[in-house]
């Protein structure tokens, strides 16, 4: 149970740092400044987190990475549904923790939506949202199996590759779709908007789930028969 609680905790802390800071600077294409802070945000929490609880669940905080994960041989099909499921709670409570912060006025929601993902930046469409987000996913996941491949040398400085690579995919997608690649930070904020009023988010949510775990599953394919 210990690393499934580690998933919720990490999740958590993914949404709180991340979506609060795009929710703080946010997001607009006319200050750059906004985007380089959020995208720092999400990956240098993926450091932190990789080192504070990777030794306990291997931090995947992210249900495409679980899945990239169970499709290399890395879980059963078991934990990877524990993880999904303790990933999608722990980025509730950290949507929940940021609606606490600012629904009570003081502080103003930048994004408009508790910092989760739209089409926007795509002009509305979803095939080039679900399009940016399975190669975004695809490049992550792909980062990430090489990097903690038993055949990798990296050592101790893998969570900092994984972290600068969610650093990049954010300095590219923010602007297309706000960068998901993680259906449990979309869900959780996109569902507590929802509660406080704002059902925006949740029209187009299935592209922040499918996209993610269409790209991981292509990432482990790829990987796999690579690695042969």
């Amino acid at each position: 149970m210990k690393k499934y609680f580690a998933e919720a905790i990490g999740t958590a802390v993914l949404v709180i740092l991340g979506c609060g800071t795009a929710m703080l600077v946010g997001c607009n294409a006319a200050s750059g400044s906004g985007y380089l802070l959020t995208a720092l945000a999400f990956g240098l929490t993926i450091v932190a987190m990789a080192y504070s609880i990777g030794n306990i669940s291997g931090c995947h905080i992210n249900p495409a990475v679980s899945l990239g994960v169970y499709l290399t041989g890395g879980m059963s099909g078991k934990e990877f549904v524990s993880y999904v499921i303790s990933q999608c709670i722990g980025a509730f409570c950290g949507a929940l923790v940021l609606s606490g912060i600012f629904g009570a006025g003081h502080v103003t929601d930048k994004t408009g939506g508790l910092g989760s993902n739209g089409l926007a930046g795509v002009h509305g469409s979803a095939v080039a949202g679900l399009l940016v987000e399975v190669v975004l996913t695809f490049i992550f996941v792909m980062a990430i199996l090489g990097v903690t491949s038993k055949k990798a040398k990296h050592g101790s400085f893998a969570g900092l590759v994984i972290g600068l690579t969610l650093v990049v995919v954010h300095i590219l997608g923010i602007g297309l779709t706000g960068t998901s690649v993680n259906p449990a930070r979309s869900l959780g904020p996109a569902l507590v908007a929802m509660f406080n009023g704002n059902s925006d988010p949740m029209a187009c949510i299935w592209v922040f789930i499918v996209g993610p775990m269409a790209g991981a599953a292509l990432a482990a394919f790829v990987y796999k028969n690579l690695e042969k």
